[in-house]
């Protein structure tokens, strides 16, 4: 089963780093055919399979480059006939209708075993606005039909435009990963795993709410709980944050996978090693979702995809989940002080869980997970983009908001 991998963006996105990276990092052991589709820009000059609109420019390190011309489904027929690749890069003219490349690709699909593997847009976050403008149709096409948007030179424009290119995308395409970080800070494979997984941490986070909720209401009589099984409201704040083995938080759940015998966090010198599975691109801050204005929120009587029936205790009405992407950095000690008000305090809700990553202020990634009175920060490699996602009942979104953002 040939891959098949669009890669669409404007002249000058950033579209060629990109594939390069994917090419050299993470696909160099394939056998991979790169095709332009220029839609007749560029001549044909006797180049291989003329008579098919292909002409073959280069051929090096297993990578075979083409441009089709003409009829690109028939071209591209003729391309994965005589090959037969593992993976196609296609990357298309800037001013084509990304739509119109995924049909061609599905209808060769069709009759050969090859597999529409992703659909990746470019975008120049400094330029994302002008182009949304000037160039509606096309440029529109590209990042409502994307399964991945990668916003290039974040590391040099404003971050108040790369906000707002966030935001503006997002309205186009509610479902998109968007790719915040610097490509030059991720690796091929981390790329590679972006464009290919969804991003479903804060479906994976909603389910682990719900159990421990379910859970917890086994051990109270209807009436004693606040709803989401803790009493947030009454900690002593004399204790160091954190439980040794064997102690009980009070909350109802068993804590076993923490050794809170440090204060909340693990030395800078520590490292969550990358492999950790708190932030594999399997989990979501809830970026397939429509969140508008960098946040989103949806009830879970709107169904929260986690396969259970919560129709006891009515969880799914209690619930609620809050999410932002593309945070701001921050430093470990504004971090900190965050999570000791979602883990012991009452300002931002009833909290029942919360997860997240984010630039530190010097460089380092910091990532959190937390539950009622207890949470840990580990450092770690950069991910694609900052993001917090929060569940919970009587979430106060705004004050969310405003200590994540930037203000």
């Amino acid at each position: 089963m040939t891959k098949i991998d669009i890669i669409s963006g404007f002249l000058g996105a950033g579209k060629t780093t990109f594939i390069k990276k994917l090419l050299e990092e993470a696909i160099a052991g394939e056998q991979v055919v790169l095709i332009e589709n220029e839609f007749g820009e560029i001549g044909i000059d006797g180049g291989f399979l003329k008579d098919s609109g292909i002409e073959i420019r280069e051929m090096n390190s297993g990578c075979i480059c083409c441009s089709l011309v003409g009829d690109f489904g028939k071209s591209l027929e003729e391309v994965l006939t005589k090959y037969q690749p593992d993976r196609v890069i296609i990357e298309p003219s800037g001013v084509g209708k990304l739509s119109d490349v995924m049909k061609a690709v599905r209808d060769v699909a069709a009759n050969l075993e090859v597999a529409l593997n992703s659909a990746v847009t470019v975008v120049d976050a400094s330029k994302c606005k002008m182009y949304m403008k000037n160039f509606g149709e096309f440029f529109n096409n590209q990042v409502a039909y994307a399964g991945t948007i990668i916003l290039s030179r974040t590391d040099v424009a404003d971050a108040k435009k790369v906000d707002a290119a966030v935001k503006m995308l997002r309205e186009a395409n509610p479902k998109a990963v968007i790719v915040t970080t610097p490509v030059s800070q991720l690796t091929g494979s981390q790329l590679l795993e972006i464009i290919e997984k969804p991003d479903t941490m804060e479906e994976e986070l909603m389910k682990e709410a719900l159990e421990a909720f379910e859970e917890s209401h086994h051990h109270h009589e209807h009436g004693e709980s606040c709803g989401c099984g803790h009493d947030h409201h009454d900690h002593d704040h004399d204790h160091e944050h954190h439980h040794e083995h064997g102690e009980s938080c009070g909350c109802g759940h068993e804590h076993h996978d923490h050794d809170h015998d440090h204060e909340h966090h693990h030395e800078h010198g520590e490292s969550c090693e990358h492999g950790h599975d708190h932030h594999d691109h399997e989990e979501s801050c809830g970026c397939g979702h429509d969140h508008h204005d960098h946040d989103h929120h949806h009830d879970h009587g709107e169904s929260c995809g986690c396969g259970h029936d919560h129709h006891h205790h009515h969880a799914d009405e209690v619930f609620s989940s809050w999410g932002m992407e593309n945070v701001p950095a921050m430093d470990r000690k504004e971090l900190e002080a965050i999570l000791d008000e979602l883990a012991y305090g009452a300002d931002f809700g009833d909290v029942l869980r919360a997860k997240g990553m984010l630039p530190s202020a010097d460089g380092e990634w910091l990532y959190f997970d937390l539950v009622p009175e207890e949470y840990e920060i580990r450092t770690g490699a950069p991910t694609y983009t900052g993001k917090v996602c929060v569940i919970g009942a009587n979430l106060k979104e705004t004050e969310l908001e405003n200590v994540f953002g930037r203000s």
